[in-house]
């Protein structure tokens, strides 16, 4: 739900779980039109949100993509902490 890009079932931060799961689904053997799809929604956001970290929202959208730099990184860019072992 723009502006603020909420899912609008659960109010979390879009992409929120459900919705990357059901996107993987829609977009299966499809990454690069998920990519696209994806950078086309981060630009809105861009424009929406003229003053939210432009690398926040990068990572957001399209950093928790399999194979992305970012990937497994939190909505701050932030990796989960490794577990010891």
């Amino acid at each position: 739900m723009r502006p603020l890009f909420r899912c609008r079932a659960c109010g979390a931060r879009w992409p929120c779980q459900p919705a990357r799961l059901a996107l993987l689904l829609i977009y299966r053997g499809d990454r690069q039109g998920l990519r696209l799809h994806l950078a086309g929604k981060l630009l809105n956001a861009l424009a929406d949100q003229p003053r939210t970290d432009a690398v926040t929202l990068a990572v957001r959208f399209l950093g928790w993509l399999p194979g992305s730099p970012g990937a497994g990184a939190d909505a701050t860019g932030r990796q989960p902490p490794r577990s010891a072992g």
